[in-house]
Formats: C-alpha cells, structure tokens, sequence
C-alpha cells in the first residue's frame, strides 16, 4: 500500500496527488494536519516534510515530489 502524506496547502503536494490521480494510482492519503498522521510521518521519515510517501510492502520511504512521482510511475503502473 501506498501511503501519501501531504498538506492541503503544499503545492508540491498538489503535484503529487494530481499526478497520481491522472495515472489512476491506488493509495492512501496521510493529511498531516490530523496529529495521528503528522506523528507517523516523523515516526517514518523524521522530518515534517511534505510530501512523503511511505511504500508499506517494499518498506520504501521517500521526499520530494519528482522522486516520489517517478517512482510510483516506475513501479505502480496503473493497469
């Protein structure tokens, strides 16, 4: 599972979620103004940074919203 941390506001963010909205990608929005969510992103990542993307099967964790977009591309192809 895909997990996606993100903010409203960060258009980095925006980016991201378009992108993986346009390519049909399955996964699961984060939104770290509940304090749940933005605990477990410093729990995964350490850092506030948004976006981050957490990849629960192959334990991958990334920033950056190039990197997270090809990334996902590369490997969740949507069918």
């Amino acid at each position: 599972m895909l997990e996606l941390y993100y903010s409203e506001t960060c258009p980095y963010c925006k980016k991201v979620i378009s992108n993986f909205d346009n390519q049909k990608i399955i996964y699961k929005p984060m939104d770290v103004t509940l304090r749940e969510n933005y605990e477990r992103l410093l729990g995964l990542g350490h850092m506030s940074q948004v976006p981050f993307l957490y990849d629960t099967d192959k334990d991958v964790k990334m920033y950056e919203s190039d990197k997270i977009i090809e990334y996902v591309e590369k490997n969740y192809r949507a069918a």
